[in-house]
């Protein structure tokens, strides 16, 4: 009999945790929300927690969280359908030039990014005027956004068409990378923006207020549910399901511009997408799992389905990896979506310096200053280590190595 990879451990009136975290740490304020989860009467079989576990707001990032005929809103999160996107190009490392600040500056101009800290004046981050590549891709979502509004008026009012294919803050991120063979790569990473934000934070705050209706008792208030038949279920499911098709699409646009702004800059002619990922990692949906129909919430989790595609990144300055999933049921087909954090963006900037930065991010074509100490490789466990734990869960298909990033 093979030994299980994975660490149980009980919670105490709850299902079952299972952790794939042997060589890394996890803090015990993580362990307490994965018992939170496991406490929860609508929670199936056993909680999953990743290698790249972490404290997150009601529910653990890195963990899958199997719900019977119920989801949890704030287990998916405001950042739904957060994601990764990858293609590998017919570039290869010689192609690129010896400056690649160039390079960076055609991508930066190509996707808006970042967020004006002003009240006033227009968002950096958005449209003025979106682009057609834009305006056809939001064409295929207004329909059903508008269906969404008609139930929640409030989400009209949101940042939506002129966040389509825009980048967003935080550890989103663009990067031009190469494999192991020297093959030139694209990735990014994003969600579903200003209006998944908005749908994330509406139904929250509707399941919260149904617990209290219906006095539910909750190790967490964030842990709140809506159980299939319950007044808002069905518009959460449709919502939902819209923004994770919006942050699908967010991605594709940003590629897209992407790959032309790189021919602007490289004169030699290229292909793109000869292999091609795109997956979310902030999502909830439907699947079957020990018998059972079931919602799978993977909060900081990727699909890994037997032969399935998925992208785990590193930090800035780390290794990525492109992975073949190996269908492990224990882990509800699932492995981690990241290194994961080992601080909070708060500690980083008090612990380390530009300097600091600098160094960790040597031979990386990137923004070196004190708004993206936060996202200092040091603030991420070993992604090697997180890797080898779960090893029983994937297989490396690509490694890739960052020389281009773009960061929100």
């Amino acid at each position: 009999m093979n030994t299980p990879h994975y660490n149980e451990v009980a919670a105490d009136g709850g299902v079952p945790i299972k952790l794939w975290t042997r060589g890394v740490p996890v803090e015990a304020a993580a362990m307490q929300q994965l018992a939170n989860a496991a406490r929860l009467p609508v929670v199936f079989h056993h909680v999953a927690a990743m290698p790249d576990v972490h404290l997150g707001i009601g529910a653990t990032v890195g963990s899958v969280i199997p719900t019977f005929k119920a989801i949890i809103p704030a287990a998916v999160g405001v950042d739904i359908g957060c994601g990764m996107m990858a293609c590998k190009t017919t570039l290869r490392a010689e192609d690129l030039p010896d400056n690649l600040g160039p390079l960076r500056a055609a991508i930066e101009k190509a996707v808006p990014h970042g967020r004006n800290p002003q009240r006033h004046g227009r968002d950096h981050g958005a449209w003025e005027t979106p682009p057609g590549e834009v305006d056809a891709a939001w064409a295929g979502l207004v329909d059903e956004f508008d269906a969404i509004c008609a139930d929640q008026p409030s989400l009209t009012r949101t940042n939506h068409h002129k966040h389509l294919g825009t980048l967003g803050t935080g550890n989103h991120f663009i990067e031009v990378c190469l494999d192991e063979a020297g093959a030139v790569w694209f990735m990014l990473h994003s969600g579903s923006r200003g209006v998944g934000n908005a749908i994330g934070t509406r139904f929250i705050a509707l399941a919260r207020e149904e617990a209290m209706r219906n006095d539910v008792h909750l190790p967490d208030r964030d842990l709140a549910y809506f159980e299939e038949g319950s007044q808002y279920f069905g518009d959460y499911v449709r919502a939902v399901g819209w923004a994770q098709k919006f942050a699908r699409a967010n991605r594709e646009v940003m590629m897209q511009r992407v790959v032309r702004a790189v021919r602007q800059v490289i004169a030699r002619p290229f292909e793109t997408h000869l292999e091609a990922v795109n997956c979310h990692h902030n999502y909830v949906q439907r699947e079957t799992h020990f018998g059972e129909d079931v919602f799978v919430t993977r909060k900081g989790a990727v699909s890994a389905k037997k032969g399935e595609l998925g992208i785990i990144p590193g930090s800035m300055g780390a290794r990525s990896y492109i992975v073949r999933g190996k269908g492990n049921p224990e882990s509800f087909e699932s492995c981690s979506h990241g290194a994961g954090r080992v601080m909070s963006r708060t500690q980083a900037k008090k612990r380390y310096t530009v300097a600091d930065q600098i160094a960790a991010t040597e031979g990386v074509e990137c923004r070196k200053d004190a708004d993206v100490v936060d996202e200092i490789p040091m603030a991420y466990k070993d992604i090697d280590a997180v890797m080898a734990a779960q090893a029983d869960l994937v297989e490396v298909v690509y490694t890739l190595k960052q020389v281009v990033c773009v960061k929100g």
